[in-house]
């Protein structure tokens, strides 16, 4: 039996769902530059889809930590899905069975990362945004959109992105 509540029941197996888009919320108090980054949380798979895609992996990660704070089983209240959020109607275009599976939708995701990364030119804001507010919101105001949500989406990915680049350096170095 399926039930939503705010209460941990007590006695019973239950799977926790959080309906939230961690980097989204205009007015979040985190401090994108200091938060806790997942430096090897799904590191193999990313690493995986990011090099079959051509795609910068910090990158990847940054997507990740910004849609679903890396929680494989995160729904958004628009119904997106898994670690990237996927929509239900694009993991099923990307060939995505099962968007709670963290290899289908890591694949799924970095498969459309990499797409608009290339209708985009390399542009990585226009990408995020993209990817936030969707293509069509994208053409529509030629260039990312007047909205907070977007706006504060593309900062947080960038600021994401250029700590998650750093560590990514870091690691490199440190093997050579």
């Amino acid at each position: 039996m399926t039930s939503f509540s705010g209460i941990e029941p007590m006695g019973v197996d239950y799977t926790q769902v959080r309906f939230d888009c961690f980097a989204c919320k205009v007015d979040s108090l985190i401090n994108w530059r200091k938060a806790k980054l997942y430096l090897t949380k799904y590191h193999s798979l990313i690493s995986e889809a990011s090099n079959q895609y051509g795609i910068d992996p910090a990158y990847v990660k940054a997507i990740i930590h910004a849609e679903s704070h890396f929680d494989s089983k995160a729904i958004s209240k628009q119904g997106a899905q898994g670690l990237m959020q996927l929509m239900p109607e694009t993991a099923q275009w990307l060939g995505v069975k099962n968007p709670f599976v963290a290899q289908q939708n890591i694949n799924g995701g970095v498969k459309h990362l990499s797409r608009l990364l290339r209708k985009y030119k390399g542009n990585i804001s226009l990408t995020s945004a993209a990817y936030n507010a969707g293509e069509g919101t994208i053409k529509r105001y030629g260039g990312i959109p007047p909205y907070a949500e977007t706006k504060v989406y593309v900062e947080r990915v960038e600021i994401l992105h250029d700590r998650y680049l750093k560590h990514q350096r870091l690691a490199q170095k440190m093997k050579s």
